[in-house]
């Protein structure tokens, strides 16, 4: 295909452009550049001009970004982050074969990591690059090959593979504990409950299968679990965790269970992909060890 010069300026215009408009000042994207600071503003004047459309407004010593190069730049930012990603993958494994992959961060952190060495011993040709996402995107502006996701198997025009559902544990710390015992449902009053923002629905579901009604209002709010579980640990509230999660803390004795656990969560982790990747042979060698490694270690 054809692309017209016009619509395809070079990368430093497109640098200097991005990095102007992410830092808010030719000066601080000179020095990020290496470049001075009127080779930025340059290198901006002959975007604009090859494009035909002013990007920014001169005030005095500044550019202010009009509302169309703010939309352009989102677009270019992924665009540059996808020929960055290129690269990378291209030293790191210059024969190909590589996986990208959008991982949640505690699920990378937690349970994935931990066994990639399996993978990577019997697939040593395979390079696997992961970068977190905490919601769902567009595969083809992101340029993934797959994801791991969370919740049902509603992902559009995707394919999934069932992980495993989440169970969760109500986990308090020794000493909150011990300052507010917890023997049954009715001892939970008063204490302060840990929210996930991607799980509003979970100490609802907690509270009924302990036989109970979930208290009104709302404790602290997270967007992780990482910091949601180190704020249980400091006692500042009780948390509801997934196994992967719960199960470490609890051996070590950082966290005690409450009451009954685990019980189900709100729902499923999935590896995900792009029904037109779906024959991507490193996604499909991936995808055959995480079945397999899900078969070796499942309970029972």
């Amino acid at each position: 295909m054809t692309r017209p010069r016009r619509f395809t300026p070079s990368i430093s215009l497109l640098s200097a452009f991005e990095a102007v408009l992410r830092t808010g000042s030719t000066a601080a994207a000179a020095r990020e550049l290496s470049l001075s600071q009127g080779a930025v503003s340059r290198l901006v004047k002959m975007l604009e001009e090859q494009l035909g459309r002013e990007l920014f407004e001169r005030q005095r010593q500044r550019l202010i970004p009009t509302e169309a190069a703010r939309s352009y730049g989102r677009d270019i930012s992924r665009a540059l982050d996808l020929i960055q990603r290129a690269g990378m993958e291209l030293i790191a494994n210059p024969e190909g074969g590589a996986l990208s992959l959008a991982i949640l961060p505690a699920f990378g952190t937690r349970w994935l990591a931990p066994r990639l060495g399996r993978f990577a011993g019997a697939h040593p040709g395979i390079a696997i690059n992961l970068a977190t996402r905490l919601k769902r995107f567009n595969f083809d502006a992101e340029g993934f090959d797959a994801a791991i996701h969370f919740g049902t198997d509603d992902w559009r025009e995707a394919d999934h593979m069932k992980l495993f559902d989440e169970r969760l544990t109500a986990c308090i710390a020794p000493g909150l504990l011990a300052t507010h015992p917890v023997r049954a449902i009715e001892d939970m009053r008063g204490l302060p409950l840990l929210q996930l923002e991607t799980r509003p629905t979970a100490w609802k579901l907690w509270f009924e299968v302990q036989g109970g009604t979930a208290p009104q209002g709302r404790g602290m709010l997270f967007d992780q679990f990482a910091p949601m579980t180190q704020a249980a640990i400091a006692g500042l509230g009780v948390a509801l965790l997934p196994e992967y999660l719960a199960d470490p803390e609890l051996a070590e004795g950082r966290l005690l269970p409450v009451l009954e656990h685990p019980v189900a969560g709100t729902g499923s982790y999935w590896l995900v992909w792009p029904s037109a990747r779906a024959n991507h042979p490193p996604l499909a060698a991936f995808r055959n060890w995480l079945a397999s490694e899900l078969a070796a270690h499942a309970p029972g």
